[in-house]
């Protein structure tokens, strides 16, 4: 077997077939590891990658190579988005203003899955903290669609999903807080999960909106997403707002029969400028549901609409919060700092340092982009004294009517169906002059956030130009499990 098919056999089979091929010795895991390194080398066009965690990788191969200890996970090279925090290693979260910051500490979400034998084989490439629905906003350069290099894959969690598809890990994490899982996973051909706000413990995920942020999972199977996301999950001290909710057996029951399944399609996902491919795609959807005994009928989620604004009205204002904490005083990029000067001599006073004031203004100057800048600057502006309760609070009050949606609907719905985004991958700067434009790739997703709602994204089916096409699934809360059973049923008939 040459080198190039043990690499693309490694990551393209299933989980299971992987951990018994592992078992019989056809693969060695220390050996696929460097040779996934060396291919994240030679795909480096994709820009996927900010940091390869090489030597831990291998340590933790030789780790598992030695151990009798059943590791639940063992087979499993997880790509991570930049940032959730991994002890001793970089944290930039495609920032200039954090280039260089190594994490003192590990995620609850990255050491729950090392503890099960996970491999991490490296950071990914994001959108700048998060803020983007492209990953055109890392201060790194993009990353690059493997489908197609002239589009987009998607973000903010565009390098995770781009690793994924690549062949370049066999599972990633990324974040949530307006659908920068599901997006990029329906762009890049994956499954892509939003857990229940609080099912995932955020201790060691990099502040953005605190109200919505989630970490997901991407895979290129469900079984394999379902594996990974059910290890993360559960109860946290180090983070009040994770759920003590118990974590039901979501890999173990994939194939139950979906005879009854009350299916949901709402009539406000079905409205506006959604690209026909992608429209029908969710008809067959629905039809390949009902053919398997699920009813399906039309209801309506009626604020819908202002999912949108709501959204950036909420997450910009938690952005400009937790974001105040770069200032260029206690880490990361500082500037306005002069040289050091000689000690003074002859009775002659050392200049003094500039102003607290200029350092902060000049580091966040030169250290965040365009886009965060943008959300920033306006997050301040709805917290400000003068205009709070014309948009922050009303905002609020127009996302509990969000949520009491989900909630009427749940208690005559088990699921619901709908496009994941309105159209495939777009093109580079295809957006980036419009940034309303940009805001609109999510309005099929922010929903879920803003409502707190588990959320997951499907591969079903490719448009003309052979992008991928992703289906959305919704459920209530804590009901990831049927979120994977559904997805795995149409993850076998997809075309």
């Amino acid at each position: 077997m040459s080198e190039r098919a043990q690499i693309d056999n490694f990551t393209e089979l299933g989980l299971v077939e992987r951990r018994e091929a592992l078992a019989v010795g056809k693969f060695d895991l220390v050996k696929e590891v460097r040779r996934l390194s060396a291919k994240i080398e030679a795909k480096s066009v994709l820009n996927a990658f900010l940091e390869t965690t090489d030597e831990l990788a291998v340590e933790c191969t030789s780790k598992l190579a030695h151990s009798e200890e059943a590791f639940p996970l063992r087979g499993v090279v997880l790509a991570v988005k930049d940032n959730i925090a991994l002890k001793d290693h970089q944290l930039t979260c495609a920032s200039k203003i954090l280039d260089g910051y190594k994490s003192l500490f590990t995620s609850t979400a990255l050491q729950r899955l090392s503890d099960a034998g996970v491999v991490i084989i490296g950071k990914t490439n994001l959108d700048e903290f998060a803020m983007g629905s492209s990953t055109e906003h890392s201060a790194f350069g993009p990353s690059l669609n493997p489908f197609d290099n002239s589009r987009v894959p998607g973000g903010s969690s565009g390098g995770s999903a781009a690793a994924v598809a690549a062949g370049l890990a066999t599972a990633s994490l990324g974040s949530e807080t307006g659908g920068s899982v599901r997006q990029p996973a329906a762009f890049c051909g994956l499954v892509g999960i939003k857990p229940t706000y609080g099912r995932i413990s955020r201790y060691g995920l990099v502040a953005f909106g605190s109200s919505l942020d989630q970490i997901g999972v991407m895979a290129r199977t469900t079984y394999e997403c379902a594996k990974v996301f059910e290890t993360m999950a559960g109860h946290d001290p180090l983070d009040n707002t994770s759920s003590p909710v118990p974590v039901p057996d979501c890999a173990g029951n994939l194939d139950r029969p979906l005879k009854g399944l009350r299916v949901g399609l709402p009539r406000e996902y079905r409205e506006g400028t959604i690209q026909p491919e992608v429209a029908n795609s969710v008809e067959r959807a629905a039809k390949v549901l009902k053919e398997m005994g699920a009813t399906i009928t039309e209801c309506s989620l009626p604020h819908t609409k202002y999912a949108i604004p709501v959204y950036y009205i909420l997450a910009p204002a938690e952005a400009s919060s937790n974001l105040a904490r770069y200032d260029g005083v206690r880490y990361g990029l500082r500037r306005g700092t002069p040289p050091p000067t000689p000690p003074a001599s002859g009775g002659e006073v050392a200049p003094p340092l500039p102003p607290i004031e200029d350092i902060i203004r000049a580091s966040r100057q030169a250290g965040f982009g365009a886009e965060v800048k943008r959300r920033i600057m306006l997050g301040t502006y709805v917290l400000s004294s003068g205009y709070y309760d014309a948009y922050y609070l009303k905002a609020q009050k127009v996302r509990r009517l969000i949520r009491q949606d989900f909630l009427n609907v749940f208690d005559d719905f088990d699921l619901l169906l709908t496009p994941t985004t309105p159209t495939t991958a777009f093109k580079f700067g295809e957006k980036t002059a419009d940034p309303i434009a940009m805001y609109l790739s999510d309005i099929f997703t922010a929903p879920a956030n803003l409502a707190g709602v588990p959320a997951i994204s499907v591969p079903f089916g490719f448009d003309d130009k052979g992008l991928p096409i992703g289906i959305q699934l919704m459920a209530a809360d804590f009901r990831e499990d049927l979120l994977f059973q559904v997805a795995h049923q149409l993850e076998g008939v997809a075309q």
